[in-house]
């Protein structure tokens, strides 16, 4: 049975739009954080991938280039509150996009304690990441480039 023509273009689409989701690159890794003032590295987060959702930890924290480094998450509340800042998990939940941006989760500030929504859009080279906090609505908020991390 021959297939008609908007069954074949569809075919393609599927093909095609599997192929560029299989490229983009993934937010997976290690990123060193850039303080937005100093522009030196301020800590390393461990981003990863746990059952389809995004997650990221701080492995390290750069203490000489930030102001008033804590040991514990003294301004966080809930289950964050008092933990160790090195090993806080301060990306959760993030969900993929079919444009390889992830949202819909959270991004917590270990200086100040607060919990903002967070989208992640890896750079097509895959050697940074926009990571935007925010409350609300995204227009209201800011974006740090993470770089990836030797």
């Amino acid at each position: 049975m021959p297939i008609s023509k908007r069954s074949f273009i569809f075919l393609l689409f599927l093909m095609f739009s599997g192929l560029i989701q299989a490229a983009l690159p993934s937010p997976a890794g290690r990123w060193t954080t850039i303080d937005d003032k100093t522009h030196k590295p301020k800590s390393v987060i461990n981003v990863f991938i746990s059952n389809g959702l995004l997650y990221g930890k701080i492995q390290k924290i750069y203490k000489e280039n930030v102001n008033n480094p804590q040991d514990t998450c003294v301004k966080c509340t809930g289950a964050l509150k008092d933990q160790p800042v090195i090993g806080l998990m301060i990306l959760r939940g993030l969900k993929a996009n079919s444009d390889g941006t992830w949202s819909g989760g959270q991004i917590t500030d270990p200086e100040n304690g607060k919990n903002y929504k967070c989208n992640i859009t890896p750079s097509a080279d895959g050697k940074t990441l926009a990571v935007r906090g925010y409350v609300g609505v995204s227009l209201l908020g800011r974006t740090q480039t993470w770089q990836k991390a030797n």
